[in-house]
């Protein structure tokens, strides 16, 4: 197999209020948010995890998303974890923030607290608990990007929220200038690939995995990335799957994609935002733990996830 996207295909997109090109591809870690023992955020944790998954090579940040625990903090937290990223990140790569409210009004809101704070780009998941509609969820994300101008990142993660995003509207959704990208944690590739098909008329728009257990064939469909969980454990491991899938040797694209699954075995044993939380803990880093009640972990997991961190230690993983 060859691949399909060489570094001239990568995605680019004007970004006004930096006056300078967004780069949306490669690996994007959704970076945990670091907790003490009392819940509150540990500060110098969380910067201590940003250089590491830019020493790691990764392409962009993105903080307070799924595995950050966006669904739990609270807005001030938000924009204090978004400061501290865009601070420590430098301008290196570009910080992506999840601003997706259940209303249309708060998600404007946050999006303009986001883009006050710093951010590069906004991932914004669909509203969730009460079912909308495919024409309720085009006009909630026309409105905020008519609101804010920033780079919209779409985020379809049906399982979370209760509601995805058809690739009709996708493709509806990607005549909106400033809506760049989708990002697609359904888990169904059959889904991934028609949001490629249904956008390969725009061409500077990118359709980025969820699943990191799709972000190679994503590439090799035509995608650009993946927002990627997995990488606060094994970010180099992550990453070697994109710069080897652009750089044409497919064999160890493959290898570093299919070594992620003794780990992804893991997540039957809870919540998967807790195993990848947990595994960094076991890594030695003073991350804590997810706040509760999304804080546990049997015994039996624990044992499993440290049992798949050594064996991968001994294949050089990271």
């Amino acid at each position: 197999m060859s691949p399909t996207k060489t570094p001239e295909h990568c995605i680019w997109k004007y970004c006004k209020e930096h006056e300078e090109m967004v780069e949306i591809k490669g690996i994007i870690p959704a970076i945990i948010t670091p907790m003490n023992e009392d819940e509150s955020v540990n500060e110098a944790e969380l910067r201590k995890q940003v250089q590491r998954q830019l020493e790691a090579g990764v392409h962009g940040i993105f903080p307070f998303g799924t595995n950050g625990e966006g669904y739990i903090l609270s807005e001030a937290e938000k924009k204090r974890v978004l400061e501290i990223v865009v601070e420590e990140v430098g301008g290196r790569v570009p910080v992506y923030a999840g601003t997706g409210c259940i209303g249309t009004k708060d998600t404007i809101r946050q999006s303009l607290v986001a883009k006050e704070a710093g951010a590069d780009i906004l991932s914004i998941i669909t509203p969730s608990f009460a079912l909308a509609s495919q024409n309720e969820i085009y006009e909630h994300y026309k409105a905020v990007a008519e609101a804010v101008d920033m780079p919209i990142v779409l985020y379809n993660i049906p399982a979370r929220t209760g509601n995805s995003i058809a690739p009709a509207t996708v493709r509806k959704l990607s005549q909106i200038p400033n809506i760049i990208g989708v990002k697609d944690s359904s888990g169904n590739f059959d889904n991934l690939l028609q949001y490629i098909e249904e956008t390969r008329d725009r061409k500077d728009f990118a359709v980025l995995a969820g699943n990191d257990s799709l972000i190679l064939w994503n590439l090799l469909a035509g995608g650009t990335g993946g927002i990627a969980g997995c990488a606060n454990v094994y970010p180099k491991t992550m990453v070697a799957i994109y710069e080897n899938f652009i750089a044409g040797n497919m064999e160890k694209a493959r290898e570093a994609q299919d070594s992620l699954r003794s780990f992804r075995n893991c997540f039957k044993f809870g919540n998967p935002n807790t195993i990848v939380k947990k595994a960094v803990q076991l890594l030695g880093y003073e991350v804590g733990l997810c706040r509760a009640p999304f804080n546990q972990v049997s015994a039996e997991g624990v044992a499993a996830v440290q049992k798949v961190l050594d064996e991968n230690k001994e294949k050089n993983m990271w």
